[in-house]
């Protein structure tokens, strides 16, 4: 096992960090000591950090290790949500072209970006200043989407753009099959933003009413409205679904703003203008091996508790200086992230080192460490931004009464909400699931975020050892991969293509808990699932709570399309992965969602 060693131990994990990461010529060890020198606070802060970066125990998002110490001019920032897109085209602040230069500005420095289209119009409406009538949003979505294909940016990679509509539009059934073509807005995720009351109007079967400006425009029956929904998704892996109404009612800024749309892989709604700064703990660094064997002959393992905890705060100090070194692609959105500084910490390897501890994925016990790993990591970086406040200040709009009275920060425990009370809080949001894909991989193949392990197919089986095809700058290359569990821990990791719907949820469900921001995570469904079943999911996640839910059917018609576009290598049968240089796609492999 090689858990303190420096930096990717795998030839082209290492590969992909220098092409991905590094400036040119620059070393593994170099990287984290400028990225380390640029976050640092003073000589003890900078060592702290150089010994939790150089050991990959936690790694920042891409865009701050590609910017934070570098000449060259990239956000840190990985994701963004657009400005509010104003009901005209050309004329006054917010009219969509505005809002696209702004988006071309934002993805050219490396930033994903997300939409509420709900805004504009819908089909048919009259346009009065030029006397014509509109098409309505979905005309204008191929703008945003031919900017983000034409903007490459500063950071090495495509934008990514997620569009959501509200299911009350008038538009919203259009807005549902936009997607069901090969070809059609491939710069764009989709999400449609549920409303509390439509599932009340599905839960009843009351006629639910599509509305804009105050009118309604007709009333629709919700079981075969979200009837759609599921079948767009079924087949075709869009629409996600965002919950917005408890995405709103959980969020700790809900006194001083209203949130509509999400970063591209859906872990960040964010308001108008917002931002968010994006890393992750990588679990398995903290697991160590200690005396003994376990029951069924294999090494013994346990949790290094005392450091995933002492490494939080001086995370917590560095990423809050990220926000004061950042460049910013607007002026709105430097207001907007130091205003509220707010961040998004999350995990990766957590099923590799459950695992490791004896726990199958989806199992109790794995659910149980899932909860105790993150409720650690809601605390204490709760109480470290909490005493960051009492040293530097509390962000800007910070309001103890409203803040403390808001339903996620009311669940934090006491010796936390003490703290609070007594310094404030330095930063709005601390906490968020991110795919992780990347980064992951960079770390030698852990389990990405808070998925399962993936199997390789083998014959009728699976294997944790098999061939990928990656985009590099300078092409397409196949390289051997291996599960870092089995690798590493000699550990039989249980297959993404094993775990129950069911299981997902609980995984999905047990973090959203304990985020206050959001998960993303992919439910993987197959084609024999019975269609109840599927779409009860939905219906779970919402009830209990979730903030969204995104779920790919391996057998659907996406996935095929995406096989009839890969060709096998003559040599050893690996598919190729299409990923069109975009920066948010969704994987045929493993249909994720991935974020470079």
């Amino acid at each position: 096992m090689q858990a303190q060693a420096f930096g990717p131990q795998l030839a082209f994990s290492d590969q992909l960090h220098a092409d991905k990461y590094r400036l040119p010529g620059e070393q593994f060890r170099e990287a984290t000591a400028r990225i380390a020198g640029a976050l640092k606070d003073g000589d003890d802060h900078f060592r702290d950090l150089l010994g939790i970066f150089r050991s990959m125990r936690f790694m920042p998002g891409g865009r701050i290790q590609n910017a934070m110490g570098s000449p060259k001019r990239v956000t840190p920032f990985n994701c963004y949500v657009s400005g509010t897109i104003e009901d005209s085209f050309v004329d006054g602040d917010g009219a969509i072209m505005q809002r696209a230069a702004e988006a071309a500005q934002t993805m050219r420095l490396g930033g994903g970006i997300g939409y509420d289209f709900s805004t504009l119009r819908p089909s048919g409406d009259i346009i009065r200043g030029v006397m014509s009538i509109t098409d309505g949003p979905l005309a204008f979505l191929p703008i945003f989407d031919a900017v983000c294909k034409a903007t490459s940016s500063a950071g090495n990679r495509r934008g990514a753009q997620m569009g959501v509509m509200r299911i009350d539009h008038p538009d919203i059934i259009k807005f549902i099959h936009v997607k069901n073509t090969l070809g059609v807005l491939e710069g764009f995720n989709l999400s449609i933003a549920v409303t509390d009351k439509f599932m009340e109007c599905l839960a009843t079967g009351t006629p639910f009413p599509l509305t804009f400006g105050g009118r309604v425009y007709q009333e629709v029956d919700p079981v075969a409205l979200w009837e759609m929904v599921m079948r767009s998704t079924w087949d075709w892996a869009e629409p996600g679904v965002l919950f917005i109404d408890t995405i709103n009612n959980k969020n700790n800024l809900y006194y001083c703003e209203t949130i509509a749309a999400t970063n591209p892989c859906g872990e960040q709604p964010l308001p108008p203008y917002g931002a968010c700064l994006l890393g992750s703990f990588n679990l398995t660094k903290y697991i160590r091996q200690v005396s003994g064997i376990s029951l069924i002959g294999t090494p013994r393992y346990e949790f290094d508790w005392e450091m995933f905890r002492r490494d939080i705060e001086p995370v917590v100090r560095g990423m809050d200086n990220v926000i004061d070194l950042a460049i910013y692609p607007l002026p709105q959105q430097e207001k907007e992230a130091k205003d509220k500084r707010r961040m998004g910490l999350g995990v990766t390897g957590l099923a590799n080192a459950a695992e490791a501890l004896g726990l199958p994925y989806g199992s109790a016990g794995f659910i149980e460490f899932e909860l105790e790993v993150l409720e650690t990591l809601r605390n204490y970086a709760y109480l470290a931004s909490a005493n960051l406040a009492k040293e530097k200040g509390v962000f800007p709009l910070y309001d103890a009464e409203k803040y403390l009275a808001g339903e996620f920060v009311k669940s934090l425990p006491d010796f936390v909400l003490d703290r609070i009370k007594k310094y404030g809080m330095r930063n709005s949001h601390l906490t968020s699931i991110a795919p992780t894909g990347t980064i992951s991989f960079c770390a030698d193949y852990v389990s990405s975020g808070i998925e399962p392990v993936f199997g390789f197919q083998e014959g009728d089986g699976y294997s944790y050892e098999g061939k990928r095809q990656v985009i590099m700058p300078e092409g397409t290359i196949i390289t051997d991969v291996s599960d870092y569990g089995f690798r590493e821990f000699g550990v039989k990791g249980k297959f993404a293509q094993l775990v129950t719907a069911a299981e997902h949820v609980d995984v999905l469900l047990a973090a959203a808990d304990l985020m206050d921001s959001a998960v993303s995570k992919t439910i993987n469904v197959s084609g024999s699932m019975p269609w109840s079943e599927f779409t009860n999911i939905y219906q779970k996640v919402w009830e209990r709570g979730g903030k969204g839910c995104t779920t790919f059917n391996a057998d659907g018609k996406r996935m095929g399309i995406l096989l009839g576009k890969e060709e096998p290598d003559e040599d050893d049968g690996s598919m190729k992965i299409n990923e069109n240089g975009e920066a948010c796609y969704i994987d045929p492999v493993t249909g994720r969602r991935e974020c470079g």
